[in-house]
């Protein structure tokens, strides 16, 4: 396996959180969400745990700053539960 193939992420709308370091949040999720619209995916769940949520609290505050994000809320317990967050997203930034 190539560096390149270490560092490759699939596109398909859920990102898990736990194999990244906190540092690299904000480069990571503003990059997934633009791949993601680009595959045209609007609905994008991101899996940070349980803990004691600093991760979710810096990827909500990651998520109210980036111009595509409509809204998002914590995932029901299908989707992870407060372990996850759901963001709905928009090919045209808010102004």
């Amino acid at each position: 396996m190539s560096d390149e193939d270490a560092h490759r992420i699939p596109i398909d709308g859920v990102l898990d959180l736990h194999y990244f370091s906190p540092k690299d949040l904000s480069t990571l999720i503003d990059e997934y969400i633009d791949a993601c619209l680009e595959k045209k995916i609007y609905r994008v769940r991101f899996i940070h745990g349980k803990g004691i949520g600093n991760i979710r609290r810096g990827v909500h505050a990651l998520l109210d700053r980036n111009p595509h994000v409509t809204g998002y809320q914590l995932a029901d317990e299908s989707g992870g539960g407060w372990g996850a967050t759901i963001a709905n997203l928009s090919p045209k930034p808010k102004s």
